[in-house]
């Protein structure tokens, strides 16, 4: 038997168990405080520093938040999904077919614009922390 009690064998659904794990539990907490170090950070000074720029910048700027804040409403979806799991509010075969409208896909590789460095560093950070 492994730990858990699943006999020898037996198929082991490995999203059930990550889901239940002190791992993703971690995952998860550090997944949403980005999303709402983000979302403040958009809303607050990230607003204020945008009217501020160039107009080719501050279309850099729109461009880059909006890609950053879809990546990361895609990560939270997931994440959510996943808790749902552990909680038993959700049977993984239901999630599964959930998961599968979260297009979890790598971002498309992003070019480096000659505007990029005119960008504010806070939102170049979050930038590359979720790339």
């Amino acid at each position: 038997m492994i730990e858990d009690g699943t006999p020898p064998g037996q198929m082991v659904d490995f999203s059930t168990r990550f889901a239940g794990s002190k791992l993703f539990h971690q995952v998860f907490q550090e997944g949403m405080a980005l999303v709402e170090e983000t979302a403040h950070y958009l809303d607050g000074d990230g607003r204020a520093q945008s009217r501020d720029l160039s107009k080719p910048v501050a279309l850099t700027y729109a461009t880059e938040s909006m890609r950053l804040t879809t990546r990361l409403m895609q990560v939270a979806s997931w994440l959510l999904i996943q808790r749902a799991i552990a909680d038993g509010e959700m049977p993984a075969s239901e999630a599964n077919s959930e998961s599968g409208r979260v297009p979890l896909k790598p971002p498309a590789a992003r070019r480096e614009r000659p505007m990029d460095a005119d960008l504010p560093e806070q939102l170049r950070d979050l930038i590359t922390r979720t790339d």
